[in-house]
């Protein structure tokens, strides 16, 4: 049970220890936001709960799925790995802060959608954030460079030809 003080009651020990408090500052999707946090908070978890953005899932929680991308200062990061604390003075981007140059669709959600890369969708945002991670540093990615540039993102759904084609296809408009 964890109290709104910070006063952590384990269930192994029914010790009660003190949980360290943390002020961030960062900016998420283009807004600043600050937040008083418990220090050991995960970077999903303070997407997914206290900012109550939803778009970035959590599958395998270690690192190896990719589908908890995200962009801190403009590279892709796993949030599952991530303690929320290492995100101050930065500047995240989440799925939902992902937009075109007119404000609607980015040119990588486009393309899934045209090219059928979209099925169950879970992992959907991992798969567009690693691939504009991977267009911002290579916008003239080969096949080869975009199938290595996937390579942390697991899709039990598509077979990644179609994602392939839908990254490839973006590249013309990034």
């Amino acid at each position: 049970m964890i109290f709104r003080t910070g006063i952590r009651v384990t269930e192994k020990n029914k010790k009660i220890t003190h949980r360290a408090k943390f002020s961030l500052k960062c900016f998420v999707n283009g807004e600043k936001v600050e937040r008083d946090l418990d220090s050991s908070r995960s970077l999903i978890e303070f997407i997914r709960l206290d900012l109550g953005l939803k778009g970035t899932k959590e599958g395998c929680g270690e690192g190896e799925c990719g589908a908890c991308l995200v962009l801190v200062d403009g590279k892709a990061v796993n949030s599952c790995l991530m303690m929320a604390v290492q995100l101050q003075g930065k500047r995240l981007i989440t799925i939902e802060g992902l937009k075109g140059r007119d404000g609607g669709l980015h040119p990588l959600q486009k393309t899934f959608m045209e090219e059928g890369a979209v099925q169950c969708g879970f992992c959907t945002p991992g798969l567009i954030i690693a691939s504009e991670a991977l267009l911002k540093e290579n916008p003239h990615a080969t096949v080869e460079d975009i199938k290595r540039g996937l390579t942390g993102n697991l899709c039990r759904c598509t077979g990644y030809e179609k994602v392939i084609s839908a990254v490839e296809k973006a590249k013309t408009d990034i």
